[in-house]
């Protein structure tokens, strides 16, 4: 402490540095801006799972500044009347080359050859059990629609069906049995309905949405998979300020987390060139720990 602000003056009546107004006002009160991060989404949606990387970064990076509500779409009711123009998608078989075409741009694999052999008549049986889970399991919703994507996208299984719902839920520890005949009844609808209005109200009109808010409802939204620089540089923009990223599990960490990890995902969550992954995963995973496979021509690793 210096001599000067050891120093007492009469006249104000301060000891210290005096050079101040004698009233003033002050807020103690250090309340952070809180902000929401909804997700417009559908398990069946392909770009959805394209973006999987990016945004799994984005979360892990910065998911300290906002609420994360991950909202159902309603991508396909049914087939009866359905037309997407814009994709060229009139009947099931149309899905197909939309769904390779993205996936091999993405490097997100998609087999999609169940469009042709046993196609998903709605997305709304595996939204409805997310929604089942998400009320009565909460945090374990996510885990279900990571496990959803990756069985119909990679593994190429049908998630409008009850049996393979109920494995998928019984992967999370929980009673898939149970949990699809709750999502059978009305009030698993009715949920989902919610979220059909929750998403309108915020003006989604296709998938993947996501909308960035502060507590004024004000905000950003970025419509399809973009990439990670766009949804920091708006989530900067909703918080009016500079942001610290937080420092990125390892993968390690990451693999017990239970679901597979591609190849894409661990580039871009790890910023490693394609050609170093192999050697990258050897390094920081000890040896029988893991198995690595290959789908489509992209690898991938999982906890054993």
């Amino acid at each position: 402490m210096s001599n000067e602000s050891m120093m007492c003056d009469l006249e104000t009546g301060i000891c210290g540095v005096s050079e101040e107004e004698a009233m003033q006002e002050i807020n103690l009160n250090h309340v952070e801006k809180r902000i929401t991060l909804y997700y417009a989404t559908d398990p069946i949606c392909s770009h959805c799972w394209a973006l999987e990387p990016v945004l799994h970064r984005f979360v892990e990076e910065y998911g300290h500044y906002f609420t994360l509500q991950i909202k159902m779409g309603g991508l396909l009711a049914s087939w009866n009347g359905f037309s997407d123009g814009a994709n060229g998608i009139q009947k099931p078989s149309d899905v197909a080359a939309h769904w390779k075409e993205v996936g091999e741009h993405s490097r997100m694999p998609i087999d999609g050859s169940l469009w042709h052999d046993n196609p998903i008549l709605s997305s709304y049986p595996p939204s409805r059990v997310f929604k089942v889970i998400q009320s009565t399991h909460p945090g374990k919703e996510q885990d279900f629609l990571r496990r959803a994507r990756e069985a119909v996208f990679a593994f190429n299984r049908n998630i409008g069906e009850d049996d393979v719902l109920a494995d998928i839920v019984d992967q999370l520890g929980l009673n898939g049995k149970e949990v699809v005949e709750a999502a059978a009844q009305q009030s698993a609808q009715d949920l989902l309905e919610e979220d059909f209005e929750s998403v309108a109200g915020l003006g989604v009109r296709g998938f993947p949405s996501i909308i960035i808010v502060n507590e004024e409802n004000q905000g950003i939204k970025i419509v399809g998979a973009r990439s990670l620089e766009t949804y920091v540089q708006a989530l900067q923009q909703v918080l009016g300020g500079d942001l610290k990223p937080k420092q990125i599990i390892s993968l390690e960490q990451k693999i017990n987390e239970g679901h597979l990890l591609f190849s894409k995902e661990m580039e871009v969550l790890y910023s490693i060139e394609k050609s170093d992954i192999e050697s990258y995963v050897k390094s920081e995973l000890a040896e029988h720990t893991y198995r690595m496979g290959h789908i489509l021509n992209e690898m991938y690793i999982e906890h054993i």
